[in-house]
């Protein structure tokens, strides 16, 4: 391959992704990695992992934010929001068992999840803000844990 074409490999990158990446994955089988765009490679590799990350903060804001409305407007309990939750624990363990190395980062995706559902939980409620804790009052393994709900 020229480097002309390594150029052009590297301009498909920013015109046509699709392309580009699946010439990339073909030159990767096939062995060719030094004609391969290793630096958009990686970058690309490191977005993924960016958003594993993001996908974990943005399903505990909706586990916490059905634990937020379930805690806070006890006359709306139903099962169909019971189910909700557990629909939502059984995403995240889904998640957090095809990314392991998630785990650790739990704790301070908590806090991020619970201002984003603090936030939702207020407006989708109309409720007032004292009517919600400030500071998430539950651990990540308690939100996630089968059968709470809160009081």
């Amino acid at each position: 391959m020229s480097t002309a074409d390594l150029r052009n490999d590297a301009g498909d990158y920013e015109r046509d992704f699709y392309a580009w990446a699946n010439r990339q994955a073909a030159l990767l089988r096939e062995g060719r990695v030094v004609e391969a765009d290793l630096e958009h490679i990686a970058e690309e590799i490191a977005s993924m992992g960016r958003a594993e990350k993001r996908e974990l903060v943005s399903r505990l804001a909706v586990l916490l934010l059905h634990l937020l409305k379930w805690q806070a407007q006890p006359g709306l309990r139903s099962n169909s929001w019971r189910l909700s939750i557990a629909e939502q624990r059984i995403r995240l363990a889904d998640h957090l068992e095809d990314n392991p190395s998630l785990r650790p980062l739990l704790p301070e995706g908590l806090q991020t999840a619970f201002r984003l559902a603090l936030l939702r939980a207020q407006r989708e409620t109309g409720l007032p803000d004292q009517k919600f804790p400030q500071e998430c009052p539950w651990s990540a393994e308690q939100a996630m844990a089968d059968g709470f709900l809160p009081d």
